[in-house]
Protein backbone atom coordinates (compact mmCIF):
# COMPACT_ATOMS: atom_id res chain seq x y z
CA UNK A 1 0.00 0.00 0.00
CA UNK A 2 1.64 3.41 -1.30
CA UNK A 3 1.61 6.01 1.59
CA UNK A 4 -1.48 7.86 -0.07
CA UNK A 5 -3.47 5.15 0.03
CA UNK A 6 -2.22 4.55 3.75
CA UNK A 7 -2.67 8.03 4.41
CA UNK A 8 -6.02 7.68 2.56
CA UNK A 9 -6.90 4.39 4.27
CA UNK A 10 -5.77 6.18 7.80
CA UNK A 11 -8.17 9.12 6.70
CA UNK A 12 -10.57 6.90 6.22
CA UNK A 13 -10.48 5.13 8.99
CA UNK A 14 -9.97 8.11 10.94
CA UNK A 15 -12.76 9.53 9.58
CA UNK A 16 -15.19 6.69 10.66
CA UNK A 17 -14.15 6.79 13.59
CA UNK A 18 -14.79 10.56 14.13
CA UNK A 19 -18.42 9.18 12.98
CA UNK A 20 -18.57 6.83 15.89
CA UNK A 21 -17.33 9.32 18.28
CA UNK A 22 -19.98 12.07 16.94
CA UNK A 23 -22.92 8.87 17.19
CA UNK A 24 -21.80 8.49 20.97
CA UNK A 25 -21.66 11.82 22.07
CA UNK A 26 -25.21 12.25 20.69
CA UNK A 27 -26.35 9.55 22.55
CA UNK A 28 -24.93 10.50 25.73
CA UNK A 29 -26.02 13.99 24.93
CA UNK A 30 -29.68 12.55 24.72
CA UNK A 31 -30.10 11.76 27.86
CA UNK A 32 -28.96 15.04 29.53
CA UNK A 33 -31.93 16.93 27.41
CA UNK A 34 -34.38 14.68 28.58
CA UNK A 35 -33.46 15.26 32.04
CA UNK A 36 -33.49 19.10 31.14
CA UNK A 37 -36.96 18.56 29.81
CA UNK A 38 -37.91 16.48 32.97
CA UNK A 39 -36.50 19.43 35.26
CA UNK A 40 -38.33 22.13 33.02
CA UNK A 41 -41.86 20.04 33.87
CA UNK A 42 -41.22 19.83 37.15
CA UNK A 43 -40.63 23.40 37.77
CA UNK A 44 -43.58 24.12 35.38
CA UNK A 45 -45.44 21.25 37.67
CA UNK A 46 -44.51 22.54 40.60
CA UNK A 47 -45.27 26.35 39.62
CA UNK A 48 -48.84 25.20 38.78
CA UNK A 49 -49.40 23.61 41.92
CA UNK A 50 -48.40 27.01 43.78
CA UNK A 51 -51.04 28.94 41.71
CA UNK A 52 -53.44 26.60 42.36
CA UNK A 53 -52.69 26.57 45.96
CA UNK A 54 -52.76 30.45 46.06
CA UNK A 55 -56.22 29.96 44.31
CA UNK A 56 -57.24 27.42 47.22
CA UNK A 57 -56.06 29.74 49.90
CA UNK A 58 -57.51 33.08 48.45
CA UNK A 59 -60.86 31.13 47.84
CA UNK A 60 -60.65 29.73 51.47
CA UNK A 61 -59.91 33.15 52.84
CA UNK A 62 -62.99 34.36 50.57
CA UNK A 63 -65.27 32.11 51.94
CA UNK A 64 -64.40 32.08 55.22
CA UNK A 65 -64.71 35.87 55.15
CA UNK A 66 -68.70 35.44 53.49
CA UNK A 67 -69.51 32.90 56.50
CA UNK A 68 -68.41 35.44 58.79
CA UNK A 69 -70.71 38.17 57.06
CA UNK A 70 -73.73 35.43 56.83
CA UNK A 71 -72.88 34.48 60.49
CA UNK A 72 -72.64 38.73 61.36
CA UNK A 73 -76.05 39.13 58.87
CA UNK A 74 -78.20 36.39 60.95
CA UNK A 75 -77.70 37.82 64.16
CA UNK A 76 -78.33 41.14 62.96
CA UNK A 77 -81.41 39.84 61.56
CA UNK A 78 -82.26 38.22 64.75
CA UNK A 79 -81.87 41.20 67.18
CA UNK A 80 -84.07 43.10 64.20
CA UNK A 81 -86.59 40.00 64.89
CA UNK A 82 -86.63 40.59 68.61
CA UNK A 83 -86.64 44.95 68.53
CA UNK A 84 -89.51 44.57 65.68
CA UNK A 85 -91.28 42.21 68.55
CA UNK A 86 -90.72 44.37 71.07
CA UNK A 87 -91.50 47.50 69.32
CA UNK A 88 -95.07 46.24 67.84
CA UNK A 89 -96.54 46.99 70.89
CA UNK A 90 -95.80 50.54 70.88
CA UNK A 91 -96.74 51.21 67.78
CA UNK A 92 -99.88 50.43 67.76
CA UNK A 93 -100.77 52.59 70.93
CA UNK A 94 -99.45 55.77 68.94
CA UNK A 95 -101.40 54.34 66.08
CA UNK A 96 -104.63 54.79 68.88
CA UNK A 97 -103.28 57.58 69.58
CA UNK A 98 -102.86 59.39 66.43
CA UNK A 99 -106.27 57.87 65.58
CA UNK A 100 -107.77 59.99 68.44
CA UNK A 101 -105.93 63.62 67.58
CA UNK A 102 -107.37 63.28 64.27
CA UNK A 103 -110.79 62.54 65.65
CA UNK A 104 -109.82 65.87 67.98
CA UNK A 105 -108.57 67.61 65.26
CA UNK A 106 -111.89 66.93 62.92
CA UNK A 107 -114.17 67.78 65.81
CA UNK A 108 -111.86 70.47 66.43
CA UNK A 109 -113.51 72.81 63.60
CA UNK A 110 -117.06 72.26 65.14
CA UNK A 111 -115.90 72.95 68.66
CA UNK A 112 -114.56 76.12 67.15
CA UNK A 113 -117.79 77.06 66.39
CA UNK A 114 -119.77 76.16 69.17
CA UNK A 115 -117.77 78.73 71.35
CA UNK A 116 -119.43 81.44 70.99
CA UNK A 117 -122.86 80.41 71.66
CA UNK A 118 -121.23 78.01 75.12
CA UNK A 119 -119.91 81.22 76.42
CA UNK A 120 -122.70 83.29 75.49
CA UNK A 121 -124.98 80.81 77.19
CA UNK A 122 -122.23 80.76 80.33
CA UNK A 123 -122.56 84.79 80.49
CA UNK A 124 -126.31 84.74 80.43
CA UNK A 125 -126.56 81.98 83.11
CA UNK A 126 -124.17 83.78 85.58
CA UNK A 127 -125.83 86.94 85.12
CA UNK A 128 -129.17 85.59 86.40
CA UNK A 129 -127.31 83.75 89.09
CA UNK A 130 -125.60 86.91 90.28
CA UNK A 131 -129.32 88.94 90.02
CA UNK A 132 -131.47 86.62 92.45
CA UNK A 133 -128.35 85.62 94.91
CA UNK A 134 -127.88 87.37 98.01
CA UNK A 135 -126.43 91.31 97.35
CA UNK A 136 -123.12 91.40 98.60
CA UNK A 137 -119.97 92.70 96.64
CA UNK A 138 -122.71 93.52 93.91
CA UNK A 139 -120.45 96.25 91.77
CA UNK A 140 -117.76 94.25 91.89
CA UNK A 141 -119.09 90.80 90.54
CA UNK A 142 -121.57 92.94 88.02
CA UNK A 143 -118.36 94.53 86.93
CA UNK A 144 -116.84 91.32 86.47
CA UNK A 145 -120.34 89.77 84.39
CA UNK A 146 -120.00 93.06 82.33
CA UNK A 147 -116.05 92.49 81.35
CA UNK A 148 -117.13 89.24 79.62
CA UNK A 149 -119.87 91.10 77.19
CA UNK A 150 -116.91 93.32 75.51
CA UNK A 151 -117.07 92.50 71.37
CA UNK A 152 -113.51 92.52 70.88
CA UNK A 153 -113.16 89.37 72.73
CA UNK A 154 -111.84 86.35 71.07
CA UNK A 155 -114.51 83.27 71.39
CA UNK A 156 -111.96 81.38 73.42
CA UNK A 157 -110.94 84.36 75.96
CA UNK A 158 -114.62 85.01 76.68
CA UNK A 159 -115.17 81.71 77.42
CA UNK A 160 -111.47 81.38 80.06
CA UNK A 161 -113.04 84.11 81.13
CA UNK A 162 -116.54 83.05 82.00
CA UNK A 163 -115.09 80.06 83.45
CA UNK A 164 -113.41 82.03 86.05
CA UNK A 165 -115.98 83.73 86.95
CA UNK A 166 -118.06 80.82 87.62
CA UNK A 167 -115.03 79.77 89.78
CA UNK A 168 -114.75 83.05 91.48
CA UNK A 169 -118.56 82.40 92.13
CA UNK A 170 -118.55 79.42 93.19
CA UNK A 171 -115.92 80.10 95.93
CA UNK A 172 -117.95 82.76 97.72
CA UNK A 173 -120.15 80.03 98.30
CA UNK A 174 -117.06 78.37 100.49
CA UNK A 175 -116.18 81.66 102.21
CA UNK A 176 -116.92 83.54 105.86
CA UNK A 177 -116.09 86.88 105.22
CA UNK A 178 -116.13 90.19 106.29
CA UNK A 179 -116.15 93.40 105.12
CA UNK A 180 -116.77 97.18 105.79
CA UNK A 181 -119.32 99.08 103.77
CA UNK A 182 -122.41 101.33 103.13
CA UNK A 183 -126.00 100.54 104.20
CA UNK A 184 -128.58 102.34 102.09
CA UNK A 185 -132.17 102.84 103.32
CA UNK A 186 -134.70 104.62 102.27
CA UNK A 187 -133.95 107.55 104.44
CA UNK A 188 -130.26 106.98 105.17
CA UNK A 189 -126.96 105.82 104.37
CA UNK A 190 -124.95 104.54 106.87
CA UNK A 191 -121.44 102.71 106.83
CA UNK A 192 -121.74 99.07 108.81
CA UNK A 193 -120.08 95.71 109.04
CA UNK A 194 -121.04 93.18 106.60
CA UNK A 195 -120.73 89.21 107.44
CA UNK A 196 -121.38 86.70 104.77
CA UNK A 197 -121.64 82.78 105.97
CA UNK A 198 -121.28 81.52 102.30
CA UNK A 199 -124.46 81.79 100.42
CA UNK A 200 -126.85 80.83 103.30
CA UNK A 201 -126.27 84.08 105.30
CA UNK A 202 -125.72 87.96 104.91
CA UNK A 203 -125.88 90.36 108.28
CA UNK A 204 -124.91 93.59 109.12
CA UNK A 205 -123.82 95.23 112.22
CA UNK A 206 -123.89 98.83 112.99
CA UNK A 207 -120.32 99.92 114.83
CA UNK A 208 -121.94 100.89 117.98
CA UNK A 209 -123.69 97.05 117.63
CA UNK A 210 -126.79 98.32 118.93
CA UNK A 211 -128.07 97.76 115.25
CA UNK A 212 -128.05 94.77 113.18
CA UNK A 213 -130.18 92.93 110.57
CA UNK A 214 -130.12 89.62 108.34
CA UNK A 215 -131.16 89.83 104.39
CA UNK A 216 -134.39 87.78 103.83
CA UNK A 217 -133.70 86.38 99.77
CA UNK A 218 -136.97 85.79 99.69
CA UNK A 219 -138.79 89.03 100.80
CA UNK A 220 -135.85 90.94 99.74
CA UNK A 221 -135.60 93.09 102.26
CA UNK A 222 -133.27 93.29 105.45
CA UNK A 223 -134.94 91.98 108.72
CA UNK A 224 -133.62 93.30 112.81
CA UNK A 225 -131.36 91.22 114.75
CA UNK A 226 -132.17 91.15 118.93
CA UNK A 227 -129.26 90.93 121.03
CA UNK A 228 -128.12 87.29 121.43
CA UNK A 229 -128.37 87.27 117.12
CA UNK A 230 -126.19 90.21 116.99
CA UNK A 231 -123.84 88.82 119.61
CA UNK A 232 -123.18 85.94 116.87
CA UNK A 233 -122.85 88.35 114.29
CA UNK A 234 -120.29 90.10 116.13
CA UNK A 235 -118.32 86.81 117.29
CA UNK A 236 -118.41 85.91 113.44
CA UNK A 237 -116.88 88.88 112.69
CA UNK A 238 -114.03 88.09 114.59
CA UNK A 239 -112.95 84.97 113.59
CA UNK A 240 -113.51 86.31 109.80
CA UNK A 241 -110.80 88.37 110.92
CA UNK A 242 -108.69 86.05 113.09
CA UNK A 243 -109.28 87.26 115.94
CA UNK A 244 -111.17 84.74 117.74
CA UNK A 245 -111.05 80.49 117.40
CA UNK A 246 -113.70 79.24 114.59
CA UNK A 247 -116.89 78.09 116.55
CA UNK A 248 -120.56 77.17 115.88
CA UNK A 249 -122.50 80.42 115.15
CA UNK A 250 -126.63 80.17 115.77
CA UNK A 251 -128.08 82.92 113.46
CA UNK A 252 -131.02 82.70 111.21
CA UNK A 253 -130.78 81.78 107.66
CA UNK A 254 -130.80 84.37 104.54
CA UNK A 255 -131.90 81.30 102.54
CA UNK A 256 -133.12 77.72 102.72
CA UNK A 257 -130.47 75.00 102.72
CA UNK A 258 -133.25 73.46 100.27
CA UNK A 259 -133.14 76.68 98.26
CA UNK A 260 -129.32 76.69 97.84
CA UNK A 261 -129.25 73.23 96.89
CA UNK A 262 -131.80 73.74 94.36
CA UNK A 263 -129.69 76.75 92.93
CA UNK A 264 -126.14 74.68 92.89
CA UNK A 265 -127.90 71.87 91.32
CA UNK A 266 -130.16 73.71 88.24
CA UNK A 267 -126.85 75.74 87.70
Amino acid sequence: MCWRSHVCNNFTYSSACWRCLLFGAALLALPASAETQLHQEARDSQRQQAELQAHIDEADDEAREMLRELRALEAETRYLDGYSDALEPRLERQAESLARREQALDSLAATRDALPVLAEGMVERLARWVSQDLPFLVEEREARIESLGASDLPPPERLERALSAWRAELDYGRELDAWRGYLDTEDSRREVDYLRVGRIGLYFLSPNGHAGGVWLADEGRWQALDEAERSEVRKGLRISRDQRAPELLTLPLSRPLEQVAEREVSS
